[in-house]
């Protein structure tokens, strides 16, 4: 199920991204069910993968601005928790932030919604990771499609994506 990623041919902007980047990665896939939404995409991605769920990162979209849908931020929390709001404004210099739209975050992003990865996004946003991604040597982030994860330092992460680190997660199974 795990394979290093070897052609410069990538099957999504994401893995096109990382490979122009010259970034080490690794990719993994599984098989995503949709009879098992109620779980997550990451959290069914780690009980496939045989990977800690902790390791596992989910891509956010935020609305930050005082024109919904235009001024977004991108936010990378473990899913096995959910996205701490408050503390994401505050990162992003800002006094609050709501949840984008599904239907934003998918314009702006280019990706469905389970899908969304962080790397080759149609428009680039702020990003700001959560500082528990510093915990491990490598952390996966969704690869551009349901069931596609890369796999990478998050140095490399931060590196890529010009991004900040802060708590930005709350424990919980919240869905976001």
């Amino acid at each position: 199920m795990k394979r290093k990623k070897e052609s410069s041919t990538a099957a999504t902007a994401a893995l096109q991204f990382v490979t122009d980047a010259h970034c080490e990665f690794t990719t993994y896939t599984y098989e995503h069910n949709s009879d098992h939404m109620e779980e997550g995409f990451g959290l069914e991605g780690a009980a496939q993968l045989d990977v800690q769920s902790e390791q596992i990162f989910k891509t956010l979209l935020i609305d930050i601005g005082e024109r919904p849908g235009h001024d977004l931020a991108t936010c990378i929390v473990p899913v096995t928790g959910h996205l701490n709001l408050k503390a994401a404004a505050a990162a992003c210099g800002v006094k609050k932030a709501q949840m984008a739209t599904p239907q934003v975050a998918e314009r702006q992003t280019g990706y469905v919604v389970g899908g969304i990865s962080p790397f080759g996004q149609k428009i680039s946003h702020p990003t700001v990771i959560d500082e528990s991604a510093l915990e491990f040597e490598e952390i996966l982030v969704s690869g551009g499609r349901r069931g596609l994860s890369i796999g990478l330092n998050p140095l490399d992460l931060i590196d890529l994506l010009d991004a900040k680190i802060a708590p930005i997660a709350a424990e919980g199974s919240h869905p976001r």
